[in-house]
C-alpha cells in the first residue's frame, strides 16, 4: 500500500513539472511588434483653414490599433514639434501652422508592443486664401526621360489670380520618400539636364506664382528614381557615402547604393572612436536600387561616443543572398 502510494505521488509531480515546462515554453515564445515597410502619407492641400488626413502607411505583423501625432516642422522637414491636439486622423491647419511643413506620426500596435513611423513632409502650409493672390488648381508636372544625360522640363501647372511671372527650384528626392528634399543649386530654370550625380535620386520641381498681390508655391510629384546611361550589373551591391553630418545629437549619412538584383537590401552602420568600442545598427531600405538609389538615415550615438572628439562612420550594404558590399567609410571630428 505505501509503495503504490508514493508511485502516484511521483507520477503527480512529474505531471506538475511538464505543466511548468509547458507554461515556460509558452513564456519564451517570440515577441514581435509590428514593422513599417512603407511610411505613411498625408492627403489634402496644405492651407491655413483646409484638413490633412493621414493614412496609416503599410505594417506588418498584423497591428490591431494606430494612434496619431501630428508634428509642425520647418521650411525643409526638420525641427519637428508635437501639434497640440494634433493626436486624430486628420488635422485642421491653423494660423500657427503657416509657413511650416507638416508631418504625422503613426503608432502600431499589436499585442506584443508598438513602433512608430512618419511621413515625409507636406509643402509649406500657405495662408488662408486672399482675393487675387496665385492659387494653385493643378499641381506642377515634370516630363522627359528620368536617365542621366537627358532633360527634364517641368509645367507651371494651373493656377488662378493670373500669375504675372514664375520661378523655379528643382529639387533631390530620397528613393525612398523618408527624408525632405533638398535644394539642387543653381537648378532654378525651367528645364533641368539631369547629370551623374542626380542617379539615385527623385527629382521635383517647386514652382512659385507671382503677381502684384503676392506669391504661391507648389511642388510636383517626384519622379521615378533617376537611372545611370549604361546598364548596372554587379556580383555584389555597391555604395558610396555622399555626406555625413551632425545635426544637434544625431548623424545623418546620405549614401548611394547600386545593385542588379532590384531587391531591397540591408544597411549596416558602424560607429567607432579611438579607444573606445565600436558600435553597429542595422536599417533596410524601403525602395530597392533600380538600379541605384540614394537614402539617408539618421541616429543618436550611444554614449560612450557623444562630445567631441574624433569620429568614424563606417557603412555597407548587404544584398538578400549575404553578399556584402566594400565598406565605406567616413571620419571628422566634432
Amino acid at each position: 500500500m505505501r509503495r503504490a502510494r508514493t508511485q502516484i505521488a511521483v507520477v503527480a509531480a512529474l505531471a506538475l513539472v511538464g505543466l511548468a515546462t509547458v507554461v515556460a515554453g509558452a513564456g519564451a515564445a517570440a515577441q514581435v511588434a509590428p514593422v513599417n515597410t512603407a511610411p505613411p502619407t498625408i492627403s489634402g492641400t496644405p492651407t491655413v483653414g483646409q484638413t490633412l488626413t493621414a493614412s496609416n502607411g503599410t505594417w506588418s505583423n498584423s497591428p490591431t490599433s494606430y494612434d496619431y501625432q501630428w508634428l509642425r516642422c520647418n521650411a525643409t522637414g526638420g525641427s519637428c514639434v508635437d501639434v497640440a491636439n494634433g493626436t486624430q486622423k486628420t488635422y485642421t491647419l491653423v494660423g500657427a501652422d503657416r509657413t511650416h511643413t507638416m508631418r504625422v506620426k503613426v503608432t502600431a500596435t499589436n499585442t506584443d508592443g508598438s513602433s512608430s513611423a512618419q511621413s515625409a513632409q507636406t509643402d509649406p502650409v500657405a495662408p488662408a486664401a486672399a482675393t487675387g493672390v496665385p492659387r494653385n488648381t493643378d499641381r506642377p508636372e515634370i516630363s522627359g526621360t528620368p536617365e542621366a544625360g537627358q532633360t527634364l522640363t517641368a509645367d507651371e501647372g494651373t493656377w488662378t489670380g493670373n500669375p504675372t511671372s514664375y520661378t523655379f527650384q528643382w529639387q533631390r528626392c530620397d528613393a525612398d520618400n523618408i527624408v525632405a528634399c533638398l535644394n539642387v543649386a543653381g537648378a532654378t530654370s525651367k528645364s533641368y539636364a539631369l547629370h551623374t550625380g542626380d542617379i539615385g535620386y527623385r527629382l521635383r520641381v517647386r514652382v512659385t506664382a507671382h503677381n502684384a498681390r503676392g506669391t504661391t508655391t507648389a511642388s510636383s510629384a517626384t519622379t521615378s528614381v533617376i537611372a545611370p546611361a549604361l546598364k548596372i550589373t554587379n556580383h555584389r551591391p555597391t555604395l558610396a557615402i555622399v555626406s555625413v553630418r551632425f545635426v544637434g545629437s544625431a548623424v545623418y549619412a546620405r549614401f548611394r547604393i547600386c545593385d542588379d538584383s532590384l531587391k531591397n537590401l540591408s544597411i549596416i552602420a558602424t560607429d567607432s572612436r579611438p579607444g573606445k568600442l565600436s558600435y553597429t545598427r542595422r536599417f533596410s531600405t524601403l525602395a530597392a536600387p533600380n538600379p541605384c538609389g540614394v537614402y539617408t538615415r539618421h541616429w543618436t550615438p550611444v554614449a560612450r561616443f557623444r562630445g567631441h572628439g574624433r569620429y568614424t562612420v563606417t557603412l555597407s550594404a548587404r544584398d538578400k543572398s549575404g553578399l556584402t558590399s566594400v565598406a565605406a567609410k567616413r571620419t571628422f571630428s566634432r
